[in-house]
């Protein structure tokens, strides 16, 4: 097992946090005891938390019963001190402050959050989405994900939900590395967590204090000891590693993340399955250029 970096200061939302894929049976009904299973797998590879109902979760596909289980699910399977972090993304502030209130009464730690779905909202409607959700005390981590939402939280916003008291930290999916160094000059206290699995070198050694981590639902060793020399700067471990994942990591920010995440799962052993309409099978070469990826991580005897 990969060794893994307890922070000086926990914080909940700190360490590889993995945004957990959903298992679905044969019928396409969620598989609670294998989603349970999964989630006590991923503590006992060292991971420091979940994060289900995410978009890797396929949260959209899920009826509200179902989505609330995920949470309860996750937090019952969770060993004492592993962090569960639901997303908590909807329409708009009163849906995700439902969700919130939810995840607050099942035991869950932090919640994740976008701004307002779909909507394209100013800047009032962003700050009172986070104002209506701070209200259940729940710390919470800004998810920045423009190409999905249509609103980009851009440091200056962050800053401001920052200096408000509204988030703790923001999970970074623009894919560009620059804005780590723009967030910390506007805002030096808010954490930023990683939140694409193919920049998980560039903000790790910049100062990230976490990772929503795709990859490790199949390869979590591997995965965690990248993240732990990332943060400790130590290029010469992380580099060549790097180097060796990242074909197999970039699928985490194309169109196809979760047909390929569940797919290396099921090369790895791991509860992959199908995935939810509007998602359907892949084409062939599509499966072929995954498969084939993972084989070559596998191939070198990384777990």
């Amino acid at each position: 097992m990969a060794e893994t970096i307890t922070p000086a200061m926990h914080k909940p939302w700190h360490g590889v946090l993995v945004a957990t894929t959903l298992p679905f049976t044969e019928d396409l009904s969620v598989d609670y005891d294998a989603y349970a299973a999964h989630v006590a797998w991923l503590a006992a590879q060292g991971c420091h938390g979940v994060s289900p109902n995410g978009s890797l979760g396929e949260y959209q596909t899920l009826s509200d019963e179902e989505r609330a289980r995920v949470v309860t699910t996750a937090v019952a399977a969770a060993p004492e001190g592993f962090t569960i972090m639901p997303g908590i993304a909807a329409y708009g502030a009163l849906q995700a402050r439902k969700w919130a209130e939810q995840a607050a009464e099942a035991g869950a730690h932090a919640v994740m959050l976008l701004p307002p779905n779909t909507y394209r909202g100013g800047r009032d409607s962003i700050l009172d989405h986070y104002r209506t959700v701070a209200e259940v005390g729940l710390p919470i981590v800004a998810y920045n994900n423009p190409i999905d939402t249509r609103i980009d939280l851009t440091p200056d916003i962050l800053a401001e939900l920052h200096a408000e008291g509204l988030i703790v930290g923001v999970k970074e999916f623009t894919g560009d590395v620059r804005r780590f160094y723009e967030i910390k000059e506007l805002a030096p206290q808010l954490d930023v967590l990683i939140g694409s699995d193919d920049v998980v070198l560039e903000l790790g050694i910049a100062g990230a204090v976490g990772w929503v981590a795709g990859y490790p639902n199949a390869i979590p060793q591997v995965t965690l000891e990248l993240y732990n020399a990332a943060v400790s700067r130590d290029l010469d471990k992380a580099l060549p590693l790097y180097r060796e994942l990242h074909k197999l990591l970039r699928w985490d920010s194309k169109t196809e993340f979760v047909h390929a995440i569940k797919l290396s799962m099921d090369l790895a052993g791991r509860p992959g399955g199908p995935c939810r309409p509007p998602r359907v099978p892949l084409a062939p070469a599509l499966v072929d250029k995954i498969t084939a990826d993972t084989r070559a991580v596998l191939a070198k005897g990384y777990r």
